[in-house]
């Protein structure tokens, strides 16, 4: 039992001093590579900006006019839906319209009729105004000879007769005149409301065109497609996606830095990364992005240890002129390892000076 014991003292004791001695070598050939306080890692993935293409309405997809892999400009097609449910609507709304506009005139021609018969009105009130003036001067003299017996009373009552008959005459042709106003403004709300209905159908016949136009699904940017979502002649929902792109003009990676040195990363920042895929080359990129808030955080927080398990995504956005020269080459997802130069005064060692493809 005693050699037992020591036996698997002297294995746990051979195992820690080649830790350590693992150690003290890897940190000797770190620091033989020149690097210092002043720079840090992390390990990331190369990643892009992605645009998914969806339908903005429910629809059969018609046909797609790209291929996964393809490089696509912006306002390029990339598949168009079957629109002839839109069309007959469309249909349909030029017909309501074509109504519209001819309810419009209909109703101008009402006020027109209403404006000619006010006119007729008012020339009745005039005439009856110049009847009933007529026979009111003609009243006092005919009552005057009738009082001096020159004149009947059978006459005298027939012009008094005359005056009361134009007075109403000319209340009815006043009461007419005011009914013919009122049917002027009656058939000007006519206009107005028909005129209404018009601009709905214009606005609706121009939903139905921003629909139609909608229906053929262009890139919003410069892109690759990485991959397509749904086929021709299937079924999508409103806001379905169709297919999938990368910007990749747009590339960056995102890695993980402890607290303690996520704290002096600047923005801005140096980097350099190196693929795991093509380690000849060493790529410039600048953080772009610090995390405010630590991304994996322990139940509780008590020693200086658990504090430094707090980690801080940094992203490094890769230039976009470099990206451009390049986009054949351009790979998302592939692993690597990002230097960050936390140091501003520090310099660079030499193999991890800038080398890209020309």
């Amino acid at each position: 039992m005693q050699m037992k014991i020591n036996w698997k003292t002297a294995l746990v004791a051979g195992l820690v001093l080649a830790a350590a001695a693992g150690a003290v070598i890897g940190w000797q050939l770190w620091h033989d590579q020149g690097l210092g306080d002043g720079f840090t890692s992390g390990n990331g993935r190369i990643e892009a900006t992605e645009i998914s293409v969806a339908t903005k309405l429910a629809g059969r997809v018609k046909d797609i006019l790209v291929a996964e892999g393809q490089f696509v400009k912006a306002g390029q097609p990339l598949a168009h839906m079957e629109i002839e449910s839109l069309q007959a609507q469309r249909e349909e709304a030029l017909a309501r319209l074509q109504q519209a506009h001819e309810s419009v005139s209909g109703a101008e021609l009402q006020v027109a009729l209403r404006q000619s018969d006010h006119q007729a009105a008012l020339a009745v009130v005039a005439q009856r105004e110049s009847e009933l003036d007529a026979a009111q001067r003609r009243l006092p003299r005919s009552e005057k000879l009738a009082k001096e017996g020159f004149f009947s009373g059978q006459l005298l009552d027939d012009d008094r007769a005359r005056v009361r008959s134009l007075q109403a005459a000319l209340s009815a042709a006043r009461a007419q005149a005011n009914a013919a106003q009122a049917g002027i403004a009656a058939a000007r709300t006519q206009v107005t409301g028909a005129q209404a209905n018009v601009k709905a159908l214009e606005a609706t016949l121009e939903r139905i065109d921003v629909e139609l136009a909608d229906s053929e699904l262009k890139a919003p940017r410069d892109g690759r497609v990485q991959f397509l979502v749904a086929r021709t002649g299937e079924v999508v929902g409103a806001g379905g996606r169709v297919l999938n792109l990368i910007d990749l003009s747009d590339v960056y990676m995102t890695f993980f830095l402890p607290e303690t040195v996520a704290g002096r990363v600047a923005l801005g920042s140096e980097v350099r990364i190196v693929l795991d895929a093509a380690p000849q080359y060493v790529i410039p990129a600048k953080v772009s992005f610090v995390a405010s808030a630590a991304q994996f955080t322990p139940k509780t927080v008590e020693t200086q240890s658990e504090r430094q398990k707090l980690m801080f995504r940094v992203r490094a956005q890769i230039d976009r002129d470099l990206l451009l020269r390049h986009l054949e080459q351009v790979k998302t997802g592939l692993p690597g390892v990002a230097w960050l130069k936390i140091d501003p005064n520090a310099q660079w060692p030499a193999h991890l000076a800038v080398k890209v493809e020309k």
